[in-house]
């Protein structure tokens, strides 16, 4: 999962103080600020518009009041509710097949590659130096502390940096700060946790509220929410802020972790003011999780006077995308124009998005040309965004013009999104002659860039190129992370070598690679279930379980109950299982344990009683 750059206007300019201007501005923009995917992809920037006042909330109003109000926004947080209801109906179905959860490729589209653009586009990769003016990431000095930890990957870092003291090497809240930004940009969490230890061992640690809140999300990503809610415990009153809090709230957003994400938005409700930043937290939880909550998440913000940001109208918008109103979608647009907030870049490449995936190409590319503008020369940062969005719609020729002004002094991003591009448009020696430019220009290319051709590969079931590549790739001793983890193991299971997946998930877990998604868990698991091999698909099942510290679904438990019936085994106590885990089996759900279970009676025998 990717982290936030940006969170919301009042937690962003609290005032955290350090000991040095460097250090406080570097470590308090990322703590909340890199925990959840879709705020890093989008960009928040809060609305100064009243809530009570914008008819997104009077919509809500209407919600909870007379049924027969036919205000437009009604309607449409009418629709949060009868098509969440409806979507959980198409859930209960049993396939006439047995197979169990599929990921939808253009779900899996629109959570990934697009966003992605978003990235490159409106969150430039800046930091401010101590006078406030912005410095390009790329720009950020590597300080002789982060050197020191990144030429010893295997070694513990409290017995890297024991020995770079001993050698003479000072200390400072620069070279912490400025290391452990690196660290965290090369998502190298559990080592930027164990700098976090070893400062507090050896008194280096400042106790602010910044520090904590980066402690509670590095202990989040490494450990588990339990960890660092353990954690928070032990923190001071005085600096156990809401910052600290919020760290805490996003990580359980970033992992779907429903009941863990509404306990902690209840603890904030008692103990601050609710703020935007929070509660958009919780409604981007209930779009990935329980649509049927978004609209009575929409009443309380009304209800506790929340003012709306550009950031609820992107969830929003991106929620009626993905159940497919457009039409609703649309509405909510003009809802934000008629406020006076026009949609974004972000906004626009998430319409974009879902306009291509409902195949109105041309509603699509009309966004595309007014991202475009007039001047793509001095717009070069719209390239990125436009590589993607015509390949998404097929525009071939789009592509190569937009390319072909890339070329000729070509940006790392742009070679990203070119490889991603080509990929999507299934011309792979294009993909592959980008890549092999990019080498040409860097020395060290991103982990990003053989990340995105391996994927192009996986998609397109070249495995012996993935495989050759994948040899590179470990020649080298780079980490390609969770996500490059991913893309291998949907290589090797589109090639049938599920136990090479499996393998490749396990050596990322016990050298702390990074720690493997859920989803490529649950690739595996839906190999084994294919092949009604219970055994394995208990063990991956297990380890999930047992060393991963994901939030548990149905889906999970789903993937699992295939493998019996597909083998045709009898399961025992599966309700009880799933009950363990608090989960209560919806009717599909039911229907799948009934059928495994040894003690059912055939129709005729229960015809004969």
């Amino acid at each position: 999962m990717w982290a936030l750059r940006r969170a919301s206007i009042q937690l962003r300019n609290r005032e955290l103080s350090s000991a040095s201007g460097t250090a406080r501005i570097l470590c308090a923009k990322s703590q909340i600020e890199k925990c959840c995917t879709e705020n890093h992809n989008y960009g928040v920037v809060e609305s100064h518009n009243e809530l009570l006042q914008t008819p997104l909330y009077s919509a809500a109003r209407s919600f909870s009041s007379s049924p027969g109000h036919s205000n437009l926004c009604y309607m449409d947080v009418h629709g949060f509710c009868s098509e969440a209801k409806s979507k959980d109906h198409l859930d209960d179905a049993i396939p006439e097949h047995e197979s169990p959860h599929t990921i939808d490729d253009n779900d899996s589209m629109s959570e990934s590659e697009l966003s992605d653009v978003q990235i490159e586009s409106e969150t430039m990769n800046t930091e401010s130096d101590v006078s406030g003016k912005k410095i390009p990431a790329k720009f950020i000095p590597i300080m002789a502390m982060t050197k020191a930890i990144l030429a010893s990957p295997t070694s513990p870092v409290n017995k890297i940096l024991d020995e770079w003291v001993k050698a003479g090497n000072e200390v400072t809240q620069t070279e912490i700060a400025l290391t452990m930004f690196q660290l965290r940009k090369r998502r190298m969490f559990f080592k930027a946790l164990q700098l976090s230890e070893w400062l507090e061992s050896t008194g280096h640690f400042v106790p602010v509220e910044s520090n904590h809140a980066s402690r509670v999300d590095l202990l989040a990503k490494v450990r588990g929410i339990f960890k660092a809610e353990e954690y928070i415990k032990q923190i001071p009153e005085s600096v156990r802020s809401e910052i600290v809090y919020c760290t805490l709230l996003a990580n359980c957003v970033a992992t779907k972790n429903v009941p863990k994400g509404e306990e902690i938005f209840n603890k904030m409700k008692k103990l601050f003011p609710l703020t935007t930043f929070s509660c958009n937290q919780l409604l981007l939880l209930y779009k990935k999780t329980d649509k049927k909550k978004i609209a009575d998440h929409l009443i309380l913000m009304k209800k506790e006077n929340v003012k709306a940001s550009v950031f609820t109208y992107q969830i929003l918008i991106d929620f009626k995308g993905q159940i497919k109103d457009i039409a609703g979608m649309e509405k909510i647009v003009e809802t934000m124009k008629s406020e006076g907030i026009e949609p974004n870049t972000n906004i626009q490449v998430t319409m974009s998005r879902h306009y291509a995936i409902n195949k109105l190409i041309k509603k699509s590319e009309a966004i595309l040309k007014e991202i475009e503008g007039c001047d793509l020369v001095n717009n070069r940062w719209a390239c990125c965004v436009l590589l993607l969005g015509y390949a998404y719609i097929g525009k071939s020729l789009e592509v190569d013009r937009v390319w072909g002004l890339c070329e000729p002094n070509t940006r790392n991003k742009e070679y990203l999104s070119a490889i991603k591009a080509f990929g999507l448009l299934g011309r792979i020696e294009d993909a592959e002659s980008a890549f092999k430019k990019l080498t040409e220009q860097y020395k060290r290319p991103s982990v990003k860039h053989y990340v995105a051709m391996i994927k192009v590969y996986a998609d397109h079931k070249m495995l012996d190129k993935g495989k050759e590549l994948h040899k590179k790739i470990s020649e080298k001793g780079l980490n390609i992370g969770p996500l490059g983890n991913d893309a291998l193991v949907r290589l090797y299971v589109a090639a049938g070598e599920v136990e090479k997946a499996e393998s490749i998930l396990e050596k990322a877990r016990q050298e702390r690679m990074g720690k493997p998604f859920r989803a490529s868990y649950l690739v595996v698991l839906d190999e084994y279930a294919n092949r009604g091999d219970v055994h394995g698909a208990e063990r991956v099942f297990s380890r999930m379980k047992q060393q991963g510290g994901y939030a548990w679904s149905i889906n999970s438990y789903k993937s699992l109950i295939f493998a019996y019936i597909n083998a045709k085994k009898p399961v025992y106590g599966f309700a009880e299982r799933m009950k363990r885990d608090n989960l209560v089996p919806n009717k599909a759900m039911s229907d799948l344990i009934a059928r495994a279970d040894p003690f059912k009676k055939s129709p005729v025998a229960e015809l004969l009683e």
